[in-house]
């Protein structure tokens, strides 16, 4: 029944909730400094309502990776996960969510290990889904970054993306979307390439990829910031965090209303939302059945 078109329908999307952070930053220690996130579980708590709220409901909730801050075999990581969990258990019944994995989930350089057991802990690192004849693809983007020590898990994600597009064209979607943790790129798709972003010859292979399948957008967080650019009409958006702010963005989520022609996204602070609900001009948009 999701293969089929049935007029606008929207999605919110989070990023980088990351239990942990606010502390490690402004202590200065990143490595271990993220023995408190009382403040994240505040933010998450308020996110969680501001989309418990929202009418009409949005089709699903994407939490862009970075779930948590401490990384694989740290000391606080299971409290971490837990206490999110528990904020998390109070979204909607109505409201899936839907999970992907980031740096702090899996690692910088990702072992089978550390993705086993993010899989068992909040579900497959990557996977497609239909909505109402969209098609999502949900990626491991640190198999791109850095796939050392298990390069066959990089492989297979790479055979699977090529039968997800293969089965795409075939299927005749409305649009293909991509959701991953670290950017394509910030703002330029020549940029050069640092902790933020992909390294640029692997970068090209994907936006190139993607651009021949007709990918629309690719929504990922990572940044902390908000942020974007595009690449021969593949839009690249990247989502400040819903946690720790590392420039002057608010603590926020995005509105995302997919519409016949095109997908339009507005990034509101937690507080605009929870107050405000969505703003007009996206309900309107929503209101216009094909």
């Amino acid at each position: 029944d999701e293969y089929k078109w049935k007029g606008p329908f929207y999605f919110i999307q989070g990023a980088d909730p990351q239990f942990g952070l606010m502390k490690a930053w402004a202590t200065g220690n990143t490595e271990n400094g993220d023995d408190e996130w009382v403040e994240e579980i505040k933010l998450a708590e308020q996110a969680v309502q501001a989309v418990n709220k929202l009418n009409p409901k949005p089709k699903f909730f994407v939490l862009c990776g970075d779930l948590i801050h401490g990384m694989p075999g740290t000391r606080w990581r299971k409290d971490q996960e837990q206490d999110l969990k528990n904020v998390l258990k109070n979204t909607d019944q109505d409201i899936p969510l839907v999970f992907v994995s980031g740096n702090h989930d899996i690692g910088n350089t990702p072992t089978r290990e550390t993705v086993d057991n993010y899989c068992r802990n909040w579900g497959d690192d990557y996977f497609s889904f239909w909505v109402g004849g969209v098609f999502f693809l949900v990626l491991n983007s640190q198999l791109y970054f850095d796939s050392s020590k298990c390069p066959e898990l990089k492989q297979a994600q790479d055979t699977w993306l090529d039968e997800q597009l293969a089965v795409a064209e075939k299927q005749k979607c409305k649009h293909i979307i991509v959701f991953q943790h670290i950017p394509l790129f910030l703002r330029n798709p020549d940029e050069d390439h640092d902790y933020f972003n992909l390294e640029k010859s692997v970068r090209q292979e994907i936006m190139e990829k993607f651009h021949k399948a007709g990918i629309k957008a690719v929504f990922s967080g990572h940044y902390h910031r908000n942020a974007g650019g595009s690449y021969r009409g593949l839009e690249m958006v990247v989502s400040s965090a819903i946690g720790c702010q590392l420039g002057e963005d608010t603590h926020g989520l995005r509105v995302v209303v997919v519409t016949d022609e095109k997908i339009v996204h507005r990034y509101c602070s937690l507080n605009e939302l929870s107050s405000q609900g969505i703003e007009k001009e996206l309900l309107d948009m929503l209101a216009k059945q094909n």
